[in-house]
């Protein structure tokens, strides 16, 4: 794991869209069969109502998701399909699929077929949600609420 996913220093990553923004230019200009193009997707434990990731989608993994009825979403860093799970074996049967009012964000209701959603684990090894640090708004530190 890298640092930034076990610190207690906020350091938030303010350009990511940037970072989405140009590589969806670069696809565009290389001619890229798939566009890659891509909106927010709050994902949603259907049990615990938690929100337990904010990742992206495009068009085909969006389409992708609907058809398998799991969660399948646009890997940023990859730029490739992002099949949740595929190698962690945290899958998520998806439930329903709703759309903002603007329609330029997806939020997903998900049932995990085990465990939790993200690559970190906590201190018994189990995978956790996401969101397990918690900012103190004084400090700005960071507090593991999943040690």
């Amino acid at each position: 794991m890298e640092n930034t996913e076990e610190t207690s220093e906020l350091r938030l990553d303010f350009t990511k869209l940037e970072k989405v923004g140009a590589q969806v230019a670069a696809s565009r200009a290389a001619g890229a069969e798939r566009d890659p193009g891509v909106i927010p997707v709050a994902v949603q434990n259907a049990d615990t109502k938690e929100v337990i990731l904010v990742a992206y989608t495009n068009e085909y993994a969006m389409k992708e998701s609907f058809a398998k009825r799991k969660l399948v979403l646009w890997s940023t860093s990859r730029n490739k399909l992002w099949f949740k799970g595929e190698t962690s074996g945290e899958t998520f049967d998806l439930l329903e699929a709703y759309v903002n009012c603007e329609q330029n964000s997806l939020l997903y209701v998900v049932r995990p077929c085990r465990g939790g959603i993200c690559h970190t684990k906590n201190a018994a090894g189990e995978p956790r949600n996401c969101y397990y640090r918690r900012i103190d708004f004084d400090t700005l530190r960071l507090e593991n609420v999943n040690p």
